[in-house]
């Protein structure tokens, strides 16, 4: 029986009506939207410069840089799967530890990969290049492989200025961060340090052009985003054609006993910083990643930093980030805070994959049930939220409706 938008059914009333806003609700949903442009990139000079970005969408796409050239950026961040790759962990040559992470609107984000080892997105692109669970690649055999293509080559110099002649020095060579017996890292201290430098710059030049592609990676304008708007201009009925009764008690829940706003808030709806949830391994037992408490680490020395020789503004607000970070333990089992935008594309979820859908991401922060704690370094504030599965099915139907339109259909696909 319905009466006045409440169903009874076996005695219980379920409200099938959307919620009423108040005032304080209608300045929380103001806050989560519109999405801005991404922040500008000091440090990377050509960070929105077209003809970077048309050249960094054709080094996107290109094997020819991993170890066995069957490896390219989109072979984990492959736009039919919401720029990832819908495994739990990433697997190409190797098999990670880690899930891939979407790039949509990855431009927005402060720190990069889960542990927020990177400060910029340019700095990022180097690391796959050269990790041998990834692309296996060098940044010796970048400069060769540039040479040796002509488009690639006529690219490069139109943006950078001349590549440097590689002619006598080796066919691969990079510093050994894994092994200092790695061939490559000898190879790597046989060069001149003039040498060496000129490989840096080409790497980060690399990275600088593929930071200018994802740059337009975005889709804004959910059904949330014009359910916002509609609600800004007062107009209630273009609202509800946005988002659905349902959806609308999702977000009901979003901001009040969900809570969730403490961590997904603003436009981007993250926070940008990291948090440890509890989440147990994929594999079971006490979790062992130190996750930020290494990245913050990582990053601080990190040749390609924000404050290093290679970055365009080593004075601006990104090397101040870097100022004020420390080093503490108890980050240690911290993940960064994902957006929500866009979650919907990019199945499963956390920092392994361990869920399958939005649902039984829902269903964890519900129950908490096989949380794990590493010593007292878990969030404190994290209680239960013991949703109803009506609750639940609401709050996906919401997370559903933060699903942004694409950008121009040629940033998809390889040129």
């Amino acid at each position: 029986m319905k009466f006045a938008g409440v169903v009874l059914a076996a005695g219980v009333a379920l409200t099938t009506a959307a919620p009423e806003w108040s005032e304080r609700d209608l300045k929380r949903i103001a806050s989560l939207s519109p999405l801005p442009a991404a922040p500008h990139n000091a440090t990377n000079a050509l960070a929105d410069d077209e003809r970077a970005a048309q050249f960094g969408q054709r080094l996107f796409f290109d094997t020819r840089f991993s170890s066995d050239g069957k490896v390219s950026c989109a072979t984990c961040h492959d736009p039919a799967l919401g720029f990832a790759d819908g495994k739990q962990v990433a697997h190409t040559l190797g098999k990670s530890e880690r899930h891939t992470p979407s790039l949509w609107n990855v431009a927005h984000q402060r720190w990069l990969f889960w542990d927020g080892r990177a400060d910029t997105l340019w700095a990022q692109a180097v690391q796959p290049l050269e990790n041998e669970l990834e692309m296996g690649g060098d940044r010796v055999a970048l400069v060769h492989a540039l040479r040796a293509d002509a488009t690639l080559r006529s690219s490069y110099e139109e943006l950078f200025g001349a590549l440097p002649d590689a002619t006598d020095w080796p066919a691969r060579a990079k510093p050994g961060r894994e092994r200092a017996d790695d061939p490559r890292h000898v190879a790597w201290n046989s060069m001149s340090e003039a040498s060496r430098v000129a490989a840096n710059r080409v790497v980060t030049n690399f990275g600088k052009a593929l930071e200018a592609y994802q740059r337009k990676l975005v889709r804004a304008n959910s059904p949330f985003d014009r359910f916002a708007a509609a609600l800004a201009r007062g107009d209630t009925r273009a609202a509800d054609e946005q988002l659905s009764p349902s959806a609308q008690r999702g977000l009901a829940l979003f901001l009040g006993k969900g809570n969730c706003r403490s961590c997904h808030g603003g436009p981007s709806f993250s926070d940008g910083e990291f948090h440890n949830i509890g989440v147990p391994p994929l594999n079971g037992g006490k979790p062992t990643d130190p996750a930020r408490f290494a990245g913050a680490a990582a990053v601080l020395a990190d040749e390609f930093n924000a404050r290093s020789a290679f970055s365009d503004a080593r004075e601006g607000e990104a090397a101040l980030k870097l100022e004020t970070l420390e080093v503490n333990p108890q980050s240690f089992g911290e993940y960064r805070t994902p957006t929500l935008r866009n979650v919907a594309l990019s199945p499963p979820y956390m920092h392994q994959g361990q869920f399958a859908t939005l649902r039984d991401v829902l269903r964890f922060y519900s129950t908490l049930e096989g949380a794990t704690q590493v010593g007292h370094h878990q969030e404190q504030t994290l209680q239960p939220l013991k949703l109803s599965e009506s609750e639940i099915d609401e709050l996906a139907q919401f997370l559903e409706a933060l699903t942004g339109e694409p950008p121009d259909a040629r940033w998809l696909t390889a040129p």
